[in-house]
């Protein structure tokens, strides 16, 4: 079945290279708009800067030759440490090298599929709360899907992580993650710039207050549950117990605290922002809406959802896959160089950013038929099957590809079943949301839908 010819929100890029102060003000804007035309087009672009060139890396066998063969040549860098080493520590996410692969091998047990399928109960309890919450509502309201998702995969990481034990006021954390990571558009520029990180900027002090509310939270829990002697099946009490199966490392207790902020932050952020989007594009779609709410009730046969039906969801979870690449909730990946080497046709020398700019890359001409339509039937298996799996990295990919992604599309899943089985969300006439790079591809403004009983 074809897509109907809708052309949801999207970035219209510069037609040339933006000069330094335009470039700069767009950076600090939305990053995503100063990348030019030519990411969406070309397979290697050079952005020439005053001290310090970039590399936009497109072409599939690049990106491999970045992110999976050449990985050890390239490292985080200055921008990502920067924008996320105050809050996130030295844990998965940012850790390199030897350290890097020890706390990696740790945490991979927990999120195998059969730790994974323990949790689905707590996933759908949740998404069911958020179903009962707008079913009270007047008929029509108007939610933000965006704010309401948030605190919906706010509250499965939470119970995943603590066992459902009070973890404190929610719109609080929310509201400090926003904060935090509102910023960090400021630092991306002044890390092109080349300037000390002593340098202030707008928003630095509630970003402060944000990164501190976020460390003492973490810390309280941890102090609290962690290394309690109540047995626990939560991610806090497995991380406690994780070891290197190489060396029979454990975690310190730091360790634990940041990776599981990282959690907190990365794994509920993209997964709110996943289900956002995907309600947008639905709303824009009803009879791909149906065919969703269809499959959910041949699946189920009209009975509550269950842990069981998930994985069946296939056209549901295609969906899902196919939001992620028009709005990826991590939109870029940044590297930086760390030796002389050439990718494609350009040699670099050390320090050079590398971005694979992810966003771009789901919407290249080269690579996407139509790009810019909403088609789940690009991800039906014999379509995926038959491309290249560098042009689509909503989770990244190589040895750093994100450790939470299984947990994230069946958390994901979950959801959208168990409120599409109830309610359709139809978006606030004549909004268009414009999707904004802060680390994560947020819709600013936020996602003003109706509720719409079936």
């Amino acid at each position: 079945m074809q897509p109907t010819a809708i052309i949801p929100a999207r970035i219209d890029p510069p037609a040339q290279p933006l000069t330094l102060l335009p470039l700069l003000r767009a950076v600090v804007r939305n990053p995503i708009e100063s990348w030019p035309r030519a990411v969406y087009r070309e397979h290697l672009h050079r952005s020439r800067m005053p001290g310090r060139d970039a590399v936009f890396v497109m072409c599939p066998a690049l990106i491999r030759q970045v992110l999976v063969d050449e990985a050890d040549s390239f490292e985080k860098g200055a921008m990502t440490r920067r924008a996320l080493g105050p809050v996130l520590g030295d844990a998965i996410l940012m850790a390199e090298g030897a350290r890097w692969r020890w706390q990696r091998r740790a945490a991979a047990p927990l999120f195998r599929r059969e730790q994974l399928l323990d949790f689905l109960p707590l996933m759908i309890a949740a998404a069911e709360r958020t179903r009962q919450r707008w079913l009270s509502f007047p008929a029509a309201s108007e939610i933000d899907v965006a704010r309401e998702m948030m605190r919906t995969t706010l509250n499965i990481v939470l119970a995943t992580m603590l066992s459902g034990s009070s973890v404190g006021d929610p719109a609080h954390i929310e509201r400090a993650i926003a904060d935090y990571l509102e910023s960090t558009s400021w630092v991306m520029a002044l890390t092109i710039l080349g300037a000390p990180r002593w340098v202030p900027y707008p928003g630095m002090r509630k970003a402060a207050r944000g990164r501190d509310f976020l460390k003492q939270f973490v810390a309280d829990l941890t102090n609290k549950i962690a290394y309690s002697e109540v047995p626990r099946n939560d991610l806090l009490s497995l991380l406690t117990r994780a070891n290197d199966p190489q060396t029979g490392r454990l975690m310190s207790e730091t360790d634990v605290r940041d990776n599981i902020l990282t959690f907190v932050m990365a794994g509920h952020e993209t997964t709110a922002l996943a289900l956002t989007w995907t309600f947008y594009l639905l709303s824009l779609h009803p009879e791909i809406e149906e065919r969703v709410r269809s499959e959910i009730a041949t699946i189920t046969g009209g009975t509550p959802v269950r842990g069981e039906h998930i994985e069946s969801l296939q056209y549901t979870q295609q969906v899902i896959q196919e939001a992620m690449r028009l709005y990826p909730p991590a939109p870029l990946i940044v590297r930086e160089a760390r030796r002389v080497l050439r990718v494609g046709t350009e040699n670099i020398g050390p320090g050079t950013f590398v971005y694979v700019p992810v966003y771009a890359v789901h919407r290249h001409e080269g690579f996407w038929d139509r790009p810019d339509l909403f088609d789940p039937d690009r991800f039906a298996p014999e379509a995926v099957k038959a491309r290249d799996q560098y042009i689509y990295l909503p989770f990244g990919a190589g040895p750093h590809i994100c450790i939470g992604m299984s947990f994230a599309l069946m958390e994901a899943t979950a959801v959208l079943a168990v409120l599409l089985a109830s309610l359709r969300l139809r978006l606030r006439p004549g909004y268009i949301p414009r999707p904004k790079l802060r680390v994560t591809l947020r819709p600013a403004g936020g996602m003003p839908m109706r509720l719409i009983a079936p």
